[in-house]
C-alpha cells in the first residue's frame, strides 16, 4: 500500500474545483435471468454505485422509466425492458457554510481527506447548531450539499483528532459505506491510557447504550457487535501509548473498549474518572496530566480503496502538538 508523504497543514478554504455530477440519465436493458424480480431489486443490481434506498426514492419520485412508463419499486418485471434511470442529487443540507480553517490532506473529484483538530464537533446537532465540521465543508466545497451529510461517512468524537474522509460523488459515497461495512477501511489510532499494558490484545466485547445515562455507552451483552485491535506502543512507568485498530466503527468504541480493561484514556471526561498523577512525577507532569481535558486519543492512520481507480491509498497524521508535548513529558524529555 502506498504511504503518503508528510503534508502541509492548509489552513484556510482550499480552492477545489473538480466535476461533480449532479444529474445524469442511465439507460439499460433488464437481463432475462433477472424476470421475476421487483424493479427496485433488479435496479439494485444493475446500478451497484447507488444504494437501494436511493434507487428506491428515485423511483418513487418518478425518475425510472421501463419501457418509457414510469415505473414503481414492486413492479416484477419479465426480462428484456428497458430501463431509464434520471439520477440526480438533491440538496439536503440545511446548516450554512462557515469559514472555518481544515487541514486538508487530500483531494479528488471522489474524495477529501480532511486532518480533524480536537476540539471540532463533526455534524450539527443540539448544544452544536454551527461551527461543525459539516459547516466547514459546505465552505470548501459546496457542491458537497448535494451529498448525504456533506458525504461524510464516519465520524470522530468531537475532543479526538486526525483523519477521516469526505465522499463528493453518490458514487464514492456507495462505495466508502459499502468498505466500512466490509471492513476494508483501514483505521489505526493513538491512544494514551492510565495503567501500564503489558502486552496488545483484542476486545471483543459488544457495546450499546449505558443503561441510565443515554449520552454515554458501555459494554453490554445486548449492544452491537465491536471488536478492537491494540498493541504497545510505546511504555511508560505509569502509562502507555496504545496503536489501536478498529475493526468496527461504534460510538466511543476505544473509549468504552478501553475503560472495560481498566486502563481508560487519560484526560477523558466521561470514561475516564479523576486524573490520576503518578507518584514522585514532577511539577510540569503534573500540571500537564490535570490540565489535559479531552480524551488522548488521535486517529493517525486511514487507508482504503480510491473509489474511482480502485487504488489502495494510505495517509498518515503527526500528533497534534498537545498530545506529543504530553508524551515527550512522560518521557522525561521536557
Amino acid at each position: 500500500m502506498r504511504k503518503a508523504p508528510q503534508y502541509n497543514r492548509i489552513h484556510r478554504p482550499f480552492p477545489l474545483s473538480p466535476t461533480v455530477t449532479r444529474s445524469r440519465t442511465l439507460t439499460t436493458e433488464i437481463p432475462h435471468e433477472l424476470a421475476g424480480l421487483r424493479l427496485d431489486q433488479a435496479m439494485a443490481m444493475l446500478f451497484p454505485d447507488f444504494s437501494r434506498a436511493r434507487l428506491q426514492t428515485w423511483i418513487k419520485d418518478g425518475h425510472a422509466l421501463l419501457d418509457g412508463v414510469t415505473a414503481i419499486p414492486r413492479q416484477r418485471l419479465l426480462g428484456g425492458e428497458r430501463i431509464e434511470l434520471h439520477a440526480e442529487a438533491e440538496d439536503v443540507v440545511e446548516c450554512a457554510a462557515e469559514a472555518i480553517p481544515l487541514a486538508v490532506v487530500h483531494a479528488d473529484a471522489s474524495i477529501v481527506v480532511i486532518d480533524k483538530p480536537a476540539g471540532l464537533v463533526v455534524h450539527p446537532a443540539a448544544g452544536h447548531p454551527d461551527g461543525t465540521l459539516q459547516n466547514a465543508l459546505l465552505h470548501l466545497d459546496p457542491t458537497l450539499a448535494a451529498m448525504p451529510r456533506c458525504g461524510i461517512v464516519h465520524r470522530l468524537d468531537k475532543d479526538t483528532s486526525g483523519l477521516l474522509v469526505v465522499a463528493r460523488t453518490l458514487e464514492a459515497h456507495k462505495s466508502l459505506v459499502d468498505q466500512l461495512k466490509d471492513r476494508s477501511v483501514s483505521r489505526e489510532y493513538l491512544a494514551l491510557v492510565q495503567g501500564a499494558v503489558t502486552a496488545g490484545a483484542t476486545v471483543d466485547a459488544p457495546i450499546g447504550r449505558h443503561p441510565s445515562d443515554r449520552k454515554r455507552f458501555a459494554v453490554r451483552r445486548d449492544g452491537k457487535e465491536s471488536v478492537t485491535h491494540y498493541r504497545v506502543e510505546e511504555r511508560f512507568p505509569h502509562h502507555t501509548l496504545l496503536r489501536v485498530r478498529l475493526e468496527t466503527g461504534r460510538t466511543h468504541q476505544i473509549r468504552v473498549h478501553m475503560a472495560h480493561r481498566h486502563h481508560p484514556l487519560v484526560g477523558d471526561p466521561v470514561y475516564g474518572g479523576r486524573a490520576r498523577i503518578p507518584a514522585g512525577a514532577d511539577p510540569a507532569l503534573i500540571e500537564a496530566l490535570r490540565v489535559f481535558r479531552r480524551q488522548a486519543l488521535h486517529a493517525a492512520r486511514l487507508g482504503l480503496i480510491h473509489p474511482e481507480t480502485g487504488e489502495e491509498m494510505a495517509w498518515e497524521s503527526p500528533l497534534p502538538p498537545d498530545f506529543e508535548a504530553l508524551l515527550c513529558l512522560l518521557r522525561g524529555l521536557a
